[in-house]
């Protein structure tokens, strides 16, 4: 940049730069020419901008502003120096002096016409001057051109705010986008009439926060019952030209959800929908948002793409025009039922023969098989159920752990595969604050990071706490205003699940009784099981990913989300209250069986408000995943690679002596890595103990607490075979289709 600056001062002359907008110096002598200042609100009467020719620098000593070229080009045309700076040093469209100059010299001063005549550019130095023409200014965009091309009143362009500037040494037009309490949020400078090939019509300014256009109309909306949101501002003119309330959009992807609280009191919201891509994008950044079920669509046509087009054909018959689109307008909600039908009813036709299946887990544990992933059965099916999850009010969230190179990510990423891409969103790391202020949205989706390291610190541990147990964020910051800084509330809305990998024995203790810890298998029984996997990968099918795909797909848009459990209390009661942590394990362990009875809804009994009633094969199919996990969480039992290791401890240890890694390793037959690992997980829990505190130095272990008696805590299927419900249809063999399931509701 300083590199830029110096040659900007250099390559860029004052009195070029004036002369090419047209403004004539009133008197020269020496190295200063003296000019009536042109600087914005300084109405100089007398000559009092002088320019300092041996040093490229301005002082007007009516305004007392001072600077080089570049704080000139930065005022006249109310940008950012940096702006400025960057577009000199690349030598700028019609500046006069270009950066790579051929021009020929003539090695004698050229007299200048009296009174400094119109194009005369004072000589760099008093030998040579350029004898090359000044170049053609940009042609720009007038006030009057854009009113002529809207077919709109000057006046009221000019009533809205519109005003004419200089942009770049060219004509430009001014547009302000207000705020509710209208004050100036952004500005928009319209800076050419037509789109030319790698040039913008529109600028925006620096430090701008692009928001709807026109915001203080926002009452006269209210008090109308209606509003029209079209894409950019001319349409707008030209609505409120012919008395429609409209506000704009600042571009086809400007729709913000945090909008509609505003909008809460207008009855009726009509969007613009323009025969073009950036009209489909509109479209759908609405069918997400809390205005849905109000939204109307005006689909524009090739013949009038916009309000302003429609104006231009007829200003006279426009309000009839217009009035007919509005009557005619396509209900949003209406549309996405009518989608969400035939999309749900595509998916069933591909999915059919799988959601029919009495146990899918096991076909699912198949097909991971035949497409060459060893072993990790367990872990695959929790991970397939927790994200099946994702439609409950509380997903059930996982955190996946393990030695570094234990195949973690891996594993995520074929279960994911199972998956369409709207079900998750994946990153490997993320600053503090990134969940508040990030677009993506997370509502019924699963957020994947791969490594917890990727999101630590403080407030970001906070805020995915926040949004696992509140099931959103609702994070305030200030910003800054045109009336100093003001409080914002940023809300993210949930619920969210979360999948995260991580090589420690534990994450933050407050994110991680939140999560299901799951490890994956560290032995050499199953590193050689990946070894044959990857020998075989040529062998390995792809299998049919689209009709596990589509399965998602139906249960979204055609599936019934709620579930009910009747066993609930039951077994409620009959697992022991032995920790508090039990009270969140418990929601896990119903939420798991839930989601097994949502993904088998299609040979699922409902009760009397159309609930898919879980059975005793769900929660039979859940124990056999979970049992031990919940029991070794609260301490009721030991896993068994934790027992294993405290054990080589025990047998290893002389009496008051110690053990390191190694030997432990050795006598458990896994690298040295995985037993250390392994001991770390064992410390947590109070089972051995570290003598070594200082990091770096080699571990020295000895037992710790005794390990527990084995005390299963989830009770057998059989002690639950009393408490089922008789659903609605209990007898019926065959259950509803879905289709006539989609009917009922």
């Amino acid at each position: 940049m300083t590199a830029d600056l110096d040659r900007v001062k250099r390559d860029h002359l004052i009195v070029d730069e004036l002369s090419r907008r047209g403004i004539r110096p009133s008197r020269s002598y020496g190295n200063q020419v003296v000019y009536r200042c042109p600087l914005p609100g300084h109405d100089d009467h007398d000559p009092s901008f002088t320019v300092y020719r041996d040093t490229n620098t301005f002082k007007c000593y009516g305004c007392d502003k001072s600077g080089s070229i570049i704080d000139l080009v930065a005022l006249l045309e109310d940008r950012d120096p940096k702006d400025v700076i960057r577009e000199l040093a690349g030598g700028g469209e019609g500046y006069s002096i270009p950066r790579d100059s051929t021009a020929t010299l003539q090695h004698s001063p050229a007299k200048p016409p009296a009174g400094g005549g119109e194009g005369y550019s004072i000589p760099r130095n008093s030998t040579a001057t350029l004898q090359h023409p000044p170049a053609k200014p940009p042609a720009g965009c007038t006030l009057e051109a854009l009113a002529k091309r809207c077919r709109l009143p000057v006046e009221h362009l000019k009533s809205l705010g519109l005003t004419e500037m200089t942009y770049m040494g060219a004509p430009a037009v001014r547009i302000p986008y207000l705020d509710q309490n209208a004050s100036e949020a952004a500005v928009q400078y319209r800076v050419a009439l037509e789109k030319s090939k790698g040039g913008d019509r529109f600028k925006w300014r620096k430090g701008s926060k692009p928001t709807l256009y026109g915001w203080p109309t926002l009452p006269d909306a209210i008090g109308a019952g209606y509003v029209v949101i079209a894409e950019g501002p001319s349409d707008c003119w030209t609505l409120r030209y012919h008395g429609f309330v409209a506000l704009g959009l600042p571009s086809a992807t400007g729709w913000r959800n945090e909008y509609a609280e505003a909008l809460a009191g207008v009855e009726r919201v009509f969007v613009i929908v323009e025969p073009d891509d950036g009209g489909m994008t509109v479209r759908e950044a609405f069918r997400s948002s809390p205005l849905a079920e109000r939204v109307s669509l005006i689909y524009m046509t090739e013949d009038a793409a916009d309000p302003n087009d429609l104006h231009k054909k007829d200003p006279h018959g426009f309000p009839a025009a217009f009035n007919r689109l509005l009557s005619e307008a396509v209900p949003l909600a209406r549309e996405l039922r009518e989608e969400t039908s035939a999309e749900a009813g595509e998916a069933w036709r591909q999915c059919e023969y799988l959601a029919l299946e009495p146990r899918i887990l096991d076909h699912f544990a198949g097909s991971l098989s035949a497409r060459g992933v060893a072993g990790e059965e367990r872990l695959c099916k929790i991970l397939y159920l927790a994200l099946a999850s994702r439609f409950f009010s509380r997903p059930v969230s996982v955190a996946v752990k393990g030695p570094s190179s234990g195949g973690k990510s891996y594993v995520i990423e074929a279960v994911l595969d199972y998956f369409p891409v709207a079900a998750y969103y994946t990153l490997s790391a993320m600053s503090e604050r990134a969940l508040a202020y990030m677009s993506e949205p997370l509502v019924h989706r699963f957020l994947i990071i791969f490594e917890a390291a990727g999101m630590e610190g403080d407030i970001a541990t906070y805020l995915i706490r926040s949004l696992l147990s509140e099931g959103c964020i609702k994070y305030v910051t200030v910003e800054k205003t045109s009336e100093g800084l003001k409080e914002k509330l940023i809300q993210r809305e949930g619920p969210t699940g979360l999948i995260v990998t991580t090589t420690r024995a534990n994450l933050h203790p407050e994110n991680e009784t939140r999560l299901l810890s799951l490890t994956v298998t560290d032995t050499p029984e199953q590193t050689r099981s990946v070894f044959r996997a990857i020998a075989d990968e040529d062998e390995a099918r792809a299998g049919d990913l689209e009709t596990w795909r589509a399965l998602q797909v139906w249960l979204d848009l055609n599936g019934e989300h709620q579930v009910t459990v009747p066993f609930s209390a039951r077994l409620a009661e009959l697992i022991p209250p032995v920790a508090v942590r039990l009270r969140r394990d418990f929601k896990m362990v119903l939420n798991l069986v839930r989601a097994h009875a949502l993904l088998h809804q299609a040979t699922r009994d409902r009760d009397e408000q159309g609930r898919i009633v879980a059975t005793l094969e769900d929660y039979a199919a859940v124990r056999e995943l979970v049992a031990d996990l919940v029991a070794d969480e609260v301490g009721a039992t030991v896993a068994e690679a934790t027992r294993a290791v405290v054990q080589a401890v025990q047998e290893l240890c002389p009496e008051g002596g110690t053990v390191g890694n190694k030997a432990v390793a050795e006598k458990l037959g896994i690298d040295t890595s995985s037993a250390s690992r392994r001991l770390r997980v064992a410390a947590v829990k109070g089972y051995v103990r570290n003598l070594e505190t200082k990091q770096g130095v080699t571990s020295k272990w000895v037992p710790g607490d005794p390990l527990p008696e084995h005390h299963e805590l989830l009770p057998p299927p059989e002690a639950l075979q009393c408490c089922s419900v008789a659903p609605v249809n209990e007898g019926v063999e065959t259950p509803p289709s879905p289709h006539a399931l989609e009917v009922i509701r």
